[in-house]
């Protein structure tokens, strides 16, 4: 195995409706205490109450639920995470055609996804739609995958003087998208073949568009001011300032702050899970086992005596004697065969 440092993620998460009536975004995260691999899966929906917070929430328990199965061997998952990725965002893709073609009333669904995954020092990652994937470096922050909207083109114009900034800033296309997942034929999936390298004290946010009510100006002197606080208090910070910006029309927001810590250099390792325990040389795993076998009656010598005169005094009775010895006999051997019970599973209509 490549050398790798002891790398561990400090994480927190923020749900918020914002001013909406309801809440359409969708995120769960999975880092194991002390191994060095994790993800998150986040996802804005879109549609309305009846359709947008069903979208979302299809599109994170589909992905999620492939990571973790996937993710239980971890050698065979580091091989294929960008086959894995594709392949979990067209299964959600499928699957939110296949609700909306039962539900008519939730035709027209739709939903972002963006999925980072941390393998040791490695960053891969899935995006569809435009919810930005973050890392503030050396104080510095950009935004790492695509944005799958009019947004990009709109600053292109902004930049080359073919409309004025202000212009630019409020266009009412700005956030139209060019990719999302709407159960049809994804346009544009954002996944590179090659991970991205983390570094020490790089700090990365997964959000939904509703923290780009912050400037990346705004977004960048927090993270920098409480770098060191780590990421529960940053995620705080964050959504008080989206707080004091009291603007009527705040989207849902929803993020994550995972910051990455590099506690040893790079060292030879094959385990990314968390330590095993430690057993000493000295104490061998000792197994010991024992027959039981069940205990022999055993005749009275008197009473065999007895049996042995009447048998010689008389011979009919002796007869019935021997008949009476045979059957205690076909006991005894009877009761000493060792007895088996079969182990049967009992269900009722109650059970698992």
């Amino acid at each position: 195995m490549p050398k790798s440092p002891d790398i561990r993620f400090d994480v927190a998460s923020v749900l918020n409706r914002g001013c909406r009536d309801y809440q359409e975004d969708a995120i769960a995260t999975d880092f194991p205490l002390g191994a060095e691999f994790g993800y998150a899966v986040l996802s804005d929906g879109m549609g309305g109450h009846a359709a947008g917070d069903v979208a979302s929430k299809i599109v994170v328990t589909e992905v999620f639920s492939e990571l973790k199965f996937q993710s239980s061997d971890i050698g065979k998952f580091t091989d294929n995470v960008g086959k894995v990725l594709k392949s979990a965002a067209i299964s959600a893709n499928e699957c939110m055609a296949a609700h909306a073609a039962t539900n008519p009333d939730t035709a027209g669904m739709g939903a972002t996804l963006v999925a980072p995954v941390f393998v040791r020092d490695q960053l891969y990652w899935i995006s569809i739609g435009d919810s930005p994937l973050y890392l503030l470096r050396d104080g510095k922050l950009r935004q790492l995958n695509e944005d799958h909207s009019l947004g990009p083109h709109i600053d292109y114009m902004v930049r080359s003087g073919m409309m004025s900034e202000d212009v630019g800033r409020n266009h009412p296309d700005r956030n139209a998208l060019t990719s999302v997942l709407i159960g049809e034929a994804i346009e544009r999936i954002d996944c590179p073949d090659k991970p991205f390298a983390l570094k020490n004290n790089d700090i990365l946010i997964v959000a939904s568009d509703g923290l780009q009510f912050l400037s990346d100006s705004q977004i960048t002197d927090i993270v920098n001011d409480h770098a060191k606080k780590g990421s529960a208090f940053i995620a705080e910070t964050l959504l008080d300032e989206l707080r004091e910006l009291d603007d009527p029309e705040q989207d849902n927001v929803c993020f994550s702050v995972i910051r990455v810590e590099f506690r040893n250099e790079a060292q030879d390792t094959s385990n990314i899970f968390t330590a095993d325990f430690e057993r000493p040389a000295h104490r061998p795993r000792q197994v010991t086992t024992r027959p039981i076998t069940p205990a022999r009656a055993q005749e009275p010598e008197e009473e065999t005596a007895t049996h042995a005169e009447v048998s010689t005094a008389e011979p009919e009775p002796a007869r019935k004697a021997g008949h009476g010895m045979n059957g205690r006999a076909k006991k005894e051997e009877s009761e000493a065969k060792p007895i088996f019970l079969r182990r049967r599973w009992l269900a009722t209509d109650g059970g698992a």
